[in-house]
């Protein structure tokens, strides 16, 4: 599998599109965000009815995550991160896999939200901060 970098540059200098996607095409990340969400609960010892509730939503759309018939919004994803305790890293990777922008630590919000994951605080509390802050919480 090609880099990002080698894969962009291809893309900018390749003169038929069609010819590039069907060369690069083991390339392209196929999976998405309900698979990746499945594998890091395989590794929790809960419930999906606990993950529910430690992510601030119902069992039924949490499901539909998983199994892909419902695309949760970004705050929606952030909250399924805190609720399996997701890192910082694998927060962001699940963000940009998803299609949304990253947490930006130049975004007052956002900020609080890093730091809020980064010392491993409960959904419950960063939404508290978020609060406190006159900040939008996550749900």
């Amino acid at each position: 599998m090609k880099q990002t970098d080698s894969l962009r540059q291809e893309l900018m200098e390749s003169p038929d599109l069609d010819r590039f996607l069907s060369e690069n095409a083991e390339s392209f990340e196929e999976e998405g965000c309900g698979e990746v969400l499945q594998s890091i609960f395989d590794t929790k010892d809960y419930s999906k009815a606990e993950l529910a509730r430690r992510s601030g939503m119902s069992t039924v759309y949490l499901h539909q995550i998983f199994s892909g018939t419902r695309k949760p919004s970004r705050d929606r994803l952030i909250c399924l991160c805190f609720g399996l305790e997701c890192s910082l890293d694998v927060t962001q990777d699940l963000l940009k896999k998803s299609g949304f922008l990253s947490l930006y630590p130049k975004n007052r919000r956002d900020a609080i939200i890093i730091y809020a994951l980064t010392r491993g605080l409960s959904l419950q509390e960063t939404n508290d901060k978020l609060f406190q802050e006159n900040e939008e919480t996550l749900f």
